[in-house]
């Protein structure tokens, strides 16, 4: 659990450990410490990656565990603006990736990012 209050109004949690695999939810640009979402796609993109990054070090893995990444936005000309953000992320790491267009549940929501990753053996 991330603490955003969409988890526990919808009732889902931000990430799910099952043995070695991780499925991070779908994850916007929500600051959810302050529950604030900036009006850039890019920034929103960056915190995506925030959001994503800690729930993956809770489960014990990180960006280069990531072998599958889900793109969301409702508007296709907002992806490639985050291109390089998002190859911070995932260049060295090249995991199969969707980009998908497609309405999200607030109109605030530019991008939303989910991931599946497998925690290194112990």
């Amino acid at each position: 659990m991330s603490g955003s209050t969409f988890e526990e109004r919808i009732g889902y949690a931000r990430a799910v450990v099952d043995g070695d695999r991780v499925h991070v939810s779908g994850t916007t640009g929500f600051d959810y410490t302050t529950m604030t979402i900036s009006d850039d796609v890019v920034e929103q993109a960056g915190q995506c990656l925030r959001n994503i990054g800690a729930a993956l070090a809770e489960a014990g893995c990180g960006f280069a565990d990531v072998v599958r990444v889900r793109y969301l936005l409702p508007d296709r000309d907002d992806f490639e603006p985050c291109w390089p953000v998002l190859r911070e992320a995932f260049g060295a790491v090249r995991p199969a990736a969707t980009m998908m267009v497609c309405g999200l549940a607030d109109p605030r929501m530019k991008i939303e990012i989910e991931v599946d990753a497998r925690r290194p053996a112990e």
